[in-house]
């Protein structure tokens, strides 16, 4: 398996930068979440997307697009939202 820029796969590099880039886990009521947990709703979260924009099922497109999702590592994007917050909270902290 290769990775690409950094990330687990194309996949999950392209779906972070265009879906979840800059967003902050506790502006959707996730703050807390372990990496599991954050990362089944960033996957929820991305389906709900596609099926709302194709129509739902029985769409040759969503069917690629999740097919597509089907490889994302929503887990290693958890894990890189928590620790920007993380970084982001200490930064906070050291300016007050």
């Amino acid at each position: 398996m290769s990775t690409h820029n950094g990330w687990t796969n194309y996949e999950t590099w392209r779906v972070n930068l265009e879906i979840f880039d800059g967003m902050d886990p506790k502006d959707w009521g996730f703050e807390g979440l372990d990496s599991y947990d954050l990362g089944q709703c960033l996957k929820d979260y991305a389906s709900d997307l596609i099926y709302d924009a194709g129509g739902g099922d029985g769409n040759i497109a969503v069917d690629y697009a999740l097919a597509f999702l089907a490889a994302v590592n929503y887990r290693e994007i958890a894990e890189h939202m928590i620790e920007d917050y993380a970084e982001e909270e200490e930064e906070e902290e050291i300016t007050e």
